[in-house]
């Protein structure tokens, strides 16, 4: 399996290779009319063909840019590959964008061609269309209303995946034959925590280093067989876009698409996945219920997750804690293993660093839990824990194969190999910056630990330096506050100044249980100005201050508006925080903190 990912071509002729051995059986799966559906490998890879040739037959040639607007579903899949197949290039959109954010990726990309699932991700796309003046076909996945098009022309998904299916797989092995691994298989536009985002660079070797390293750690640490992937983050998104989708063709997985995250809870029990790729914000929230749900269950419910929680923290190997370990293994880690299908064999975080706190909670219920550590200029995993390497919460594991790894004089963490992009697109200048003489310099600070786990302590453009010019690492407090009852979302700062304050979202079930309890109407804007609900907050941050050195402890604090979210762009599609506008917005707040 893995002599087969290191000797593909392009991630196309993989996926061939795969739809080959495994023919009719279910590749991908989708919720239609309420009943979980699935298209077997030799059905998609059929559509992957006549799509590639009806896009050829458009007119498109090699290089061309196609964008992809498109929830996760089995199409977004197919369109993929599709694309790759005509020899063309993949730039995939969030579905969030606003109209001025697919302008910037249609103006930078200089996309021919653009596939949108339905009328609803149109709406703001089609005015970008229009302005953009680029773009020749949109093709629609579901039908679309035919607005005025102007110098485009509207194509339909079922006319598009028609024809003679074998004359199209023989055109498409014909053009594979000539696209190798240094060719670009995608653009991917960073999710702009800065700025405006950047599109990097992906060819088809960066993303196959990438499956395979990951596919040695399940070969090896868990075994593939009957393995399903349930596909949640945005497949625009570098993680769900290799972890989520290439990795599965690479192990020759299922891949099922959630509704949502509303329906994500009943999705897992429906599909009973065996591997999860999700965000550390996602971990946080579902230990938060988790807590809740086992509180209300009384004495003998809160005593089992407290010791599970002790006997995590030891390790798990001592000889007294076999009792109990018995007693939890026929107690609670099965009704906690039940709501996540029953099959999980480990769940992997990434794309933003998770509080070993929670790691540990998820260990403690019987779920393996993995942290990876990447960014998309590469590919994006570079490193990831396993149970061979020894799991250790506060690590993200060793690098993975074919990943060098070194430490910059300023603790910065550089990146070698096959998964560092070629560059980003149409910036020079940026590129120059971040890749220097065949080492990508990641931005982030760590080290590396005894045995070459890498430990991240922060990002190095977010890093606060205070008036004294001590270093601190906002991400961490940050992630230490979350983690209490009363906050949901939090953002520090202390750049330049003498002390640390912070931005404080509080909880919505939490505060409505404190009004309750003090006999207030619940109304966020009106309990914020309470005394006492501001106090109860500033116990909480007091509680996060206990476990702070001096210089990390968070003197002030004032609370946002509303919370961080993506529709108010002070968050990215990927759920982290986005510092700049967060700071547009609240400057003259934060800077209140620290006067008189």
């Amino acid at each position: 399996m893995l002599q087969d990912i290191d000797s593909a071509n392009n991630l196309v002729e993989l996926f061939l290779k795969r739809a080959d051995e495994k023919g009719d059986a279910p590749f991908l799966g989708s919720k239609r009319g309420g009943q979980w559906v699935t298209q077997s490998w030799r059905e998609a890879a059929e559509r992957v063909c006549l799509l590639a040739e009806s896009l050829r037959g458009l007119g498109l040639k090699p290089g061309d840019r196609v964008v992809l607007v498109s929830e996760n579903r089995p199409e977004w899949c197919i369109a993929d590959l599709a694309i790759m197949a005509a020899g063309c290039i993949t730039v995939p959109a969030y579905i969030t964008n606003t109209t001025r954010d697919h302008s910037h990726i249609l103006d930078n990309s200089g996309a021919r061609a653009v596939f949108v699932s339905d009328e609803k991700l149109l709406g703001p796309l089609h005015p970008a269309i229009q302005t953009s003046g680029l773009v020749e076909h949109v093709i629609g996945i579901e039908d679309l209303h035919r607005h005025q098009s102007g110098s485009f022309d509207y194509h339909s998904w079922e006319r598009m995946t028609s024809g003679d299916a074998a004359a199209a797989r023989k055109a498409v092995e014909e053009r594979l034959a000539g696209i190798g691994r240094e060719q670009t298989a995608c653009i991917i536009y960073t999710s702009g925590t800065g700025g405006a985002p950047r599109g990097v660079l992906q060819h088809h070797g960066m993303i196959l280093c990438n499956v395979a390293g990951a596919a040695e750690i399940l070969i090896n640490d868990f075994g593939i067989k009957d393995d399903r992937f349930l596909s949640f983050l945005p497949l625009s998104h570098a993680y769900e876009h290799t972890g989520g989708q290439f990795l599965p063709i690479g192990v020759g997985a299922e891949i099922y698409y959630s509704e949502g995250l509303e329906k994500l809870a009943s999705n897992i029990e429906e599909t009973r996945p065996t591997i999860m790729v999700v965000v550390p914000r996602l971990f946080e929230v579902l230990r938060t219920r988790i807590m809740k749900q086992v509180e209300k269950q009384g004495k003998f419910a809160n005593y089992l997750m407290d010791r599970a929680l002790i006997i995590s923290e030891a390790g798990r190997k001592r000889l007294r804690d076999r009792p109990m370990n018995f007693i939890l293994e026929k107690t609670l880690r099965p009704k906690i293993r039940a709501r996540f299908g029953g099959r999980i064999k480990a769940m992997v975080s990434g794309g933003a660093p998770l509080n070993p706190d929670v790691g540990t909670f998820f260990e403690a219920m019987g779920l393996t839990m993995l942290q990876g550590y990447g960014q998309t200029e590469a590919g994006p995993v570079i490193s990831c824990n396993r149970p061979s390497a020894g799991l250790k919460m506060d690590t993200v594991g060793p690098p993975m194969r074919g990943v060098e790894v070194r430490i910059a004089d300023d603790g910065e963490i550089l990146v070698r190999g096959e998964l560092v992009m070629h560059g980003y697109w149409r910036n020079d200048a940026e590129t120059a910056r971040t890749i220097v003489d065949g080492w990508l310099h990641t931005g982030d600070i760590g080290h590396l630990d005894e045995v070459g786990r890498i430990v991240i302590t922060d990002r190095k453009k977010d890093m606060i330096v205070n008036d004294k010019g001590d270093n601190i690492a906002p991400q961490k407090i940050e992630g230490m506050l979350t983690l209490q009852p009363e906050i949901a979302q939090a953002m520090v700062s202390g750049d330049k100044r003498p002390y640390v304050v912070g931005l404080i979202v509080p909880d919505a079930e939490w505060a409505v249980d404190w009004a309750k309890a003090n006999d207030e109407k619940f109304d966020m804007k009106a309990l914020q100005d309470l005394p006492a609900f501001k106090s109860a907050v500033r116990a909480a941050i007091d509680r996060v201050n206990q476990d702070l050195s001096v210089i990390e402890k968070v003197r002030g604090f004032a609370f946002a508006d509303e919370a961080f979210s993506i529709e108010n762009e002070e968050m990215t599609p990927s759920m982290k925080i986005r510092r700049h506008k967060i700071r547009e917005r609240y400057q003259d707040r934060i800077d209140g903190l620290y006067r008189g």
